[in-house]
């Protein structure tokens, strides 16, 4: 039985259910399909003690000593200091119900002077990106480029994955995986989630309507959150319309690894994209971060979108990205 392309890509990005909405599930096909075990869930079995060891060198290798948070992560003394509250175990979703999470937001120094709705940037895996010791330092960052004039006032939100407040059943296979749940799948769940769910939740925190020129509205992220923030503008580019991802998980957790096709075939979407990745990057049977960041910058690239893709020596963090994050923020919004 011979299939199109497009309908090839549909059974790798649904599974099962691609088979069927494909027109495949008959006969041979769907047995062979299960006869392999594709059907069913990753399991790492005995390899997961090797897994894990290449999983923590990738995290922490000797070529991430090289990068340090950029100089702009460093204000002058007589750089005005924005204003970051944290807000705990946030509880106001329905679209991941029985979630919480910790968030914090950032408001740039002269808001209150500014009659303008101020620019929007979210951060997924949040805590990483607003540490004042951390890799990048992104409230520090941002005052000194506001203060510089490169950027405009800006509202920042750094948003942690939920946790769930009752555990799924052990018996679950999802259980514990719910930032995998709202970071890799390929749905529009989680731009719902922002929104129609914790961005109006911002606006009455800060008491101000935030941008809505997606050109002045950043999703970031690293890892999952990093194809979460691709994902976002890719389902709605009205909304999203910068994207920074950093070592973005482009590889097959949850079909991830068919956006290389799909941005090569599919109209191009309104949207600046800055990428990076490393050459000890993660390795891992979902595939290799290296390889599906560069076919991610090649699909970009073949399709005419507005991109740049870093690709560096270090590893699975945020280091790299840290270092070069004011460089990021400044074509991004150039």
């Amino acid at each position: 039985m011979s299939i199109t392309r497009r309908q090839f890509a549909h059974t790798g990005l649904l599974g099962a259910a691609g088979l069927a909405t494909a027109g495949l599930a008959k006969g041979q096909d769907l047995e062979t399909y299960r006869k392999l075990g594709l059907h069913e869930p990753f399991s790492w079995g005995e390899r997961r003690s090797e897994a894990q060891k290449r999983l923590r060198a990738s995290l922490d290798p000797p070529e991430d000593r090289q990068y340090n948070p950029c100089a702009e992560a460093h204000p002058a003394d007589s750089t005005p200091r924005g204003e970051v509250k944290k807000i705990e175990k946030w509880a106001g979703s329905e679209v991941f119900p029985g979630t919480e999470r910790d968030l914090w937001i950032y408001q740039s120094a002269g808001l209150g002077n500014s009659s303008e709705a101020p620019d929007l940037m979210v951060f997924n895996d949040g805590r990483g990106y607003v540490d004042a010791g951390g890799s990048v330092r992104a409230p520090a960052v941002l005052d000194t480029l506001i203060h510089a004039g490169k950027l405009r006032q800006t509202v920042g939100v750094f948003v942690q994955p939920g946790t769930r407040s009752v555990p799924r059943d052990a018996s679950d296979p999802e259980r514990g995986r719910q930032r995998s749940i709202e970071y890799d799948s390929l749905t529009d769940a989680y731009l719902r989630f922002l929104l129609d769910e914790l961005l109006p939740f911002v606006a009455t925190e800060i008491d101000r309507p935030l941008s809505s020129d997606p050109t002045r509205r950043l999703i970031c992220g690293i890892s999952s959150g990093g194809i979460c923030a691709f994902n976002a503008a890719w389902f709605g580019p009205t909304s999203f319309g910068r994207v920074l991802s950093h070592c973005g998980s482009f590889t097959n957790i949850r079909g991830g690894h068919n956006y290389p096709y799909l941005v090569r075939t599919t109209e191009v979407k309104p949207i600046r994209v800055f990428m990076t990745s490393g050459e000890m990057d993660l390795q891992t049977p979902h595939g290799s971060w290296p390889l599906a960041n560069r076919q991610m910058a090649s699909a970009l690239d073949y399709a005419g979108y507005d991109h740049r893709f870093v690709f560096g020596e270090g590893g699975h963090s945020l280091r790299h990205g840290g270092a070069i994050f004011a460089e990021s923020l400044r074509w991004l919004f150039r």
